[in-house]
């Protein structure tokens, strides 16, 4: 309504400050909002990209521990077939891309359930224990509460001696909308804050205060799924190093670069080797392969590990050179509005058209045009510019 003089009188606070963010979801023409919550999803996408690119100091050795709600909301089958199910089969596809990313990090895993906390796998910088145990999880009962402070606790107890150079995390995978904790959690959340412990949450049910306020205290993100599709996007979305701690070291770290050799062409001697030698399940065997810790010769069957024997960090150059696109990300496309720049994407030659195709991307050093399906796979697979890479056909002629 307009005042007496004709003009609109002020908004007032809360008028302002409310926004009508259903009005952005709309039905395309088969009825479904499937194509307004992928639009949503490569919003979010393109966000984290363009964080990518600050020149921020990163984590490179991280020890991450995974704490999983195992409660009674978990059995939910909002997410197909169940809660539980759904995120064993994304936190193996987690797990599987978290070591190919982070090579020279380690994992763990821990459960909430019957309001304790009980952990799964202790850090370690190989993907074989950790998937063997998430497969025995699919038949635990789930029932009770979890204990959210409970789980912060035995995590923060084995994060606490992890060196100061390293980054320390804790992600979090909630799908109750309560806890139950033995005495006040502020008390855990503070000592988390004071330890420099990164603290992230996904809940699969809805936003929780007392999560919300353990990611901002410890510096962390917060996340609600909206389907399966987001909650795959949401997990991943963890695999990249997150910026280092202001109060984190820099400091020069030992490594050692074992090579598998063989004495004039015969094959070594035959040894034991010391990543199963207390192993019950699958004990340690004499073999004549294996890698060879260049300071003490004990011997490991696969890399990346730390030396049972001195303690020395053993990788192979391969294990480093992956490590190289979190350093140097490729730089973040520009958004145009799409009138002709070009017929096609000039990755995947898909045409461009007004109807499909509201918006393109440029690289602004070759300067081709792309899908957005495009830039996304470019800076969260491929990791290199195709144009940059392929040059431009028309300047070779």
């Amino acid at each position: 309504m307009a005042d007496i003089d004709g003009e609109d009188p002020k908004e007032y606070r809360w008028e302002t400050g409310y926004e009508k963010t259903w009005e952005a979801i709309k039905e395309d023409d088969d009825g479904l909002l499937d194509g307004a919550i992928a639009e949503i999803i490569q919003k979010a996408k393109r966000k984290r990209q363009a964080q990518k690119t600050q020149q921020n100091r990163l984590g490179m050795m991280r020890h991450l521990y995974v704490v999983l709600d195992c409660s009674e909301s978990m059995t939910v089958p909002d997410l197909k077939p169940t809660r539980m199910l759904c995120t064993i089969k994304l936190l193996e596809l987690f797990i599987e891309e978290f070591f190919d990313q982070n090579p020279i990090s380690q994992l763990g895993l821990i459960v909430l359930k019957g309001k304790r906390a009980e952990k799964l796998t202790e850090l370690t910088g190989t993907s074989k224990l950790h998937l063997k145990e998430l497969e025995g999880l699919s038949k635990i009962p789930l029932t009770s509460e979890p204990s959210l402070q409970n789980g912060l606790d035995l995590a923060m107890k084995a994060l606490k001696v992890v060196p100061s150079h390293a980054s320390r995390e804790i992600l979090i995978i909630m799908g109750s909308l309560t806890t139950c904790d033995p005495v006040d959690i502020n008390t855990t959340i503070d000592a988390l804050k004071a330890d420099n412990i990164r603290c992230s949450v996904i809940s699969l049910s809805a936003e929780i205060h007392v999560c919300r306020h353990l990611t901002q205290q410890t510096q962390g993100s917060y996340g609600a799924v909206l389907d399966d599709a987001h909650y795959r996007d949401q997990l991943l979305a963890h695999v990249d190093p997150p910026p280092a701690a202001q109060t984190q070291e820099n400091s020069l770290i030992k490594m050692g670069f074992p090579h598998a050799k063989t004495d004039g062409g015969k094959d070594p001697p035959l040894s034991m080797c010391m990543c199963h030698i207390e192993n019950t399940e699958e004990p340690s065997k004499l073999t004549s392969g294996g890698y060879h810790c260049p300071q003490c010769y004990s011997k490991y069957c696969e890399l990346p590990v730390e030396c049972q024997t001195c303690g020395l960090t053993l990788v192979s150059a391969p294990h480093l050179a992956r490590s190289y696109h979190h350093l140097f990300p490729v730089q973040h496309f520009t958004e145009l509005e799409f009138n002709g720049q070009a017929a096609n994407c000039y990755a995947c030659q898909k045409p461009l058209t007004e109807a499909t195709d509201k918006h393109v991307y440029r690289c602004e050093k070759c300067s081709q045009v792309y899908c957005i399906d495009c830039d996304i796979f470019i800076h969260e697979t491929l990791h290199t510019c195709v144009g940059c890479n392929t040059g431009n056909p028309n300047e070779k002629k």
